[in-house]
């Protein structure tokens, strides 16, 4: 348990400080420290941030005037409606081919990232 809360510690930090939590820090730390397979590690990211976990960190940009609530809700919207179809998508291709495809797309984005 205390790995648990350890890897949403962190995962809080660095949402609160980067936006970033579920595709970049849980999962991977789901998979490396808990040792747990890459379908399992994505629902169990889903599932902890079913809850409104970003709740008190929106509420600080939101307080500085940095917080668009309605780009958020459709946003959130768009979350909803394709968190079921990368599910049913996930669930489909085998756990190797997968674990290739989130490599793949964290280089991508540290590239873009790093070039701009």
């Amino acid at each position: 348990m205390l790995i648990f809360l350890a890897i949403g510690l962190v995962a809080g930090v660095l949402s609160g400080l980067f936006g970033i939590g579920g595709g970049v820090v849980i999962i991977p730390a789901l998979i490396y420290l808990a040792r747990m397979s890459p379908t399992e590690a994505t629902g169990t990211s889903l599932a902890a941030l079913l809850l409104p976990v970003g709740l008190l960190g929106a509420l600080e940009y939101h307080r500085a005037g940095q917080l668009k609530v309605a780009a958020a809700l459709v946003i959130a919207a768009g979350l909803f409606l394709g968190a079921g179809v990368g599910a049913r998508l996930a669930l489909s291709l085998p756990p190797t081919y997968l674990r290739k495809l989130f490599a793949g797309f964290l280089v991508l984005v540290a590239i873009r990232t790093w070039m701009d």
